[in-house]
This record gives C-alpha cells, sequence and structure tokens, in this order.
C-alpha cells in the first residue's frame, strides 16, 4: 500500500477537503503540511455541512489520526474555535485524534493586524489575502524570529523569543507611526491558549517513523493550489508557503521518498479568489452561472470567486512542476445545464500563439486564451455510479481533458457529498 499525497492544480477551491475525506476512509494518519487558517474545506457527511479550515478533514472518520504538520502555520485562538464547533456538531475530538506539531509556527493577533495594513493599500498590487496574518508568519519563520508550539513549554526562553519578535516589529511599525506592540498583551495572548493548546502538541517524527515501521497509511493533505505557489505560482499574487507535493515532505519531516502518489484536484472549470492573472475568467453571464450553480464562494472568507472555462495550459503547468500520477476531476456537475462548453488549450501573447504559461507577470496579464469548443450533454452526471452510467459526451469531455493534459483521471466527483464520487484508479493501491 502507498501513501497519497493531495494538492490542488489550480488556484485552490478545487474542492480538496471532499476528496481528502473520502480517501481518508482508507488512511491511519492525515496529515496537513502547509498553509494556515487561509485556506478552508467544506464536506458534505448526510446533507450535513461541515466546514474545516486548520484540522484535517481526517478527523472526520474513526480511527483516523489528524496531524497538523511542522510545515503549518497555526493561530493557536482559532484553532481552539474550529475544535468547539466540530465538538458542538457531534464529533469527538482530543488528544488521541488530533496532534499539533510542535516545530509549528504561532501565529499571533499582531501578524493578523500586520496583514490588515499592508492589505489596507489601494492600488493594482494589491495581493488579495485573506487578512489572517499568514504571510507575517512565514517571513518571521524564515526570519529565524517565530515562536513555535515548543516554545511555550519554557517560560524563561518563551519571553527572551516575545520580547525579539515584538523588537524586529516594532522597528518598522515605529518608521511607520503605528501603535507598538506590546510585550504584556502578547504574553496575556499566550497565556489564554497555552494550558488548552499544548495537551495537542507532541513531537511527531516518532509517530510518523512508527507509522512506517508499521506499515500505515498516510494522506498528506495540502491547502491551497500549485498556482498559489510561492516559487511556482502567478507570483506575486501567491500565498507564502510552497503547495507543490515535495512541501509534504519539509512540512512533515519524513522522507521525499514516502510522499507516495500523488494525486492532483482539479476542478471541471477554473476559479480564482483575489488579485492576480487569470487568462480564461469569463466576466460575463456563463462566468455568473457557474459562480452561481458551483456556489463559488470563499469556505474562509465568503469571497465570491471568479470563474472560468477550463485551462488545460496551467493545470499542465501544475503537473509538470509537481509530478502529478493521477488528476481527481471535481464538480463536473456543475456543467451539466451548458449546451457548450470550452477548454482553454494555447494562449496568444503579443499576436503569437503559445502552449505554455509564462513566469512573467507582465506577460501573464497579456495572454489571450485560444478555445475548444465542446457540445455539452445537458443532463445530470450526479445519477452515475459508474463510469458506464456517465453521459456520452461528459465521456468525450473527461477523456479530452485527460488527452490535453496526458495525465489520467483517478477519481471523478459529481457534487460534494460523499455518494457522489466515481472511483477509476484507487490511488492507495499503486
Amino acid at each position: 500500500m502507498s501513501n497519497v499525497t493531495v494538492i490542488g492544480a489550480q488556484w485552490g477551491d478545487e474542492g480538496k477537503g471532499k476528496i481528502v475525506d473520502w480517501l481518508s476512509n482508507q488512511a491511519d494518519i492525515v496529515l496537513r503540511f502547509q498553509g494556515g487558517n487561509n485556506a478552508g474545506h467544506t464536506i458534505v457527511v448526510k446533507k450535513k455541512k461541515i466546514a474545516l479550515s486548520l484540522i484535517p478533514s481526517g478527523i472526520i472518520r474513526k480511527n483516523t489520526l489528524s496531524i497538523i504538520g511542522n510545515g503549518v502555520v497555526v493561530n493557536p485562538l482559532a484553532l481552539l474555535e474550529e475544535i468547539d464547533k466540530l465538538k458542538k456538531l457531534g464529533l469527538k475530538i482530543s488528544p488521541k485524534n488530533l496532534i499539533v506539531s510542535e516545530s509549528a509556527t504561532i501565529i499571533f493577533s499582531f501578524h493578523r493586524n500586520i496583514d490588515k495594513i499592508r492589505e489596507s493599500r489601494k492600488g493594482p498590487n494589491k495581493i488579495g489575502t485573506t487578512g489572517r496574518g499568514i504571510g507575517p508568519a512565514y517571513e518571521d519563520k524564515i526570519g529565524r524570529r517565530a515562536i513555535r508550539f515548543g516554545d511555550l513549554k519554557n517560560k524563561k526562553s518563551l519571553e527572551e523569543k516575545v520580547k525579539n519578535i515584538l523588537d524586529y516589529h516594532n522597528i518598522i511599525l515605529s518608521g511607520l507611526k503605528s501603535k507598538l506592540l506590546s510585550f504584556d498583551e502578547t504574553i496575556k495572548e499566550i497565556n489564554s491558549f497555552k494550558k488548552k493548546i499544548l495537551a495537542y502538541v507532541q513531537r511527531t517524527s516518532p509517530i510518523l517513523r512508527k507509522a512506517k515501521v508499521e506499515r500505515k497509511k498516510i494522506l498528506f493533505e495540502g491547502a491551497q493550489g500549485i498556482l498559489l505557489d510561492v516559487d511556482h505560482g502567478t507570483y506575486p499574487y501567491v500565498t507564502s508557503s510552497n503547495t507543490v507535493p515535495s512541501n509534504a515532505s519539509t512540512g512533515s519531516g519524513i522522507s521525499i521518498k514516502q510522499i507516495g502518489y500523488i494525486l492532483g484536484i482539479v476542478k471541471a472549470y477554473t476559479t480564482r479568489v483575489g488579485s492576480g492573472p487569470f487568462p480564461s475568467e469569463l466576466k460575463c453571464v456563463i462566468g455568473k452561472k457557474l459562480g452561481t450553480i458551483g456556489n463559488e464562494f470563499g469556505t474562509v472568507t465568503g469571497r465570491e470567486r471568479r470563474c472560468g472555462w477550463f485551462d488545460a495550459i496551467i493545470v499542465k503547468h501544475s503537473i509538470e512542476v509537481s509530478g502529478m500520477d493521477g488528476i481527481a476531476l471535481t464538480k463536473l456537475d456543475v456543467l451539466d445545464s451548458f449546451e457548450e462548453i470550452k477548454i482553454c488549450i494555447g494562449y496568444k501573447l503579443d499576436g503569437k500563439k503559445i502552449d505554455y504559461f509564462p513566469y512573467s507577470e507582465s506577460e501573464q496579464k497579456k495572454l489571450e486564451p485560444i478555445y475548444e469548443t465542446h457540445k455539452g450533454w445537458m443532463e445530470s452526471t450526479q445519477r452515475a455510479r459508474s463510469w458506464s452510467e456517465l453521459p456520452a459526451l461528459a465521456i468525450k469531455f473527461i477523456r479530452r481533458i485527460e488527452e490535453v493534459l496526458e495525465t489520467p483521471v483517478s477519481i471523478l466527483s459529481t457534487s460534494p457529498r460523499r455518494e457522489d464520487t466515481i472511483l477509476v484508479k484507487n490511488p492507495f493501491n499503486d
């Protein structure tokens, strides 16, 4: 049995939550390896919507251990609030089924405030972050001044680290003539969550080492999508971490050889939240229709997503930088009522045809999509429980996507519900 790493192949919001939840039924451990509470998953179980932000989707499954890895930046207050909400929905959550890596970085209130100060600026270069403090927290991590959960165990060392991080930010805030950060207020914030959160904090390396020896199955769960990767996405309109599957190793502490089957989640059309280039965006009634049928609003922020036709070029880019073994094609049902469906198979750049996604921001903004048009199937795909039960034109559309991407469809999803899933190839059996 192989481990499985699940990543988004577009700009996030591809439906990873449902796929991870569906696969977690076969997993012993589900591990979140990057991002923060700026991303979310909505899972539908027995007609009940369950929104997850920091906690891995495996928490819904009995006998499955959920781990928040060292690559995640964690707002402790947000995590405790999420735990309480899930408990009220009847889920049992304790240190027996949820663990936070002691090496994970803490997001404080001042990180969120700094994020909001930056995002309050106007102009064409606005990134469009969620204001959750993710970027500033990752900056502190890379700047080697971050406070990690393991630091909470030693009061003297913790206080020294708090002084160090506040000194850094106060120099900048002083120059901006903004209110300075308070040592006492920061310590008070820490004390408000310290005891509760430390119950979940552990060293994760022994757990993962034991899992390897016992040949347990691990499902690695990423947030956002590859086009939001800080190195390989539409920079600077990206997130602050690496979303590529290799970060499953870095963000968990396991060998790169153990990340297993790489499954890319791909929506049957394209969406994006926030600013940045979007070649196949539809600023018309068709785009509005996609958004309305697909309920394209952010799980965390409620922001309306920009919508467009399926862009094969950006997904091919994601496949190339990630080494995907297969894709899970989601939200096919959203296209059920379209008489014509288009696939972007190339671009025009300054009047010339290209078949790649350029890294230059100025070039990305000038891209004009080249489409091929497909006849819509105009019937429900949600009734299908096997490949053969799908409409013929829907199968033709899927086969064309496989052909253009040169990557097979392993899983097909036709609604947010667990039961509306068609398995073509089980990633855990690879």
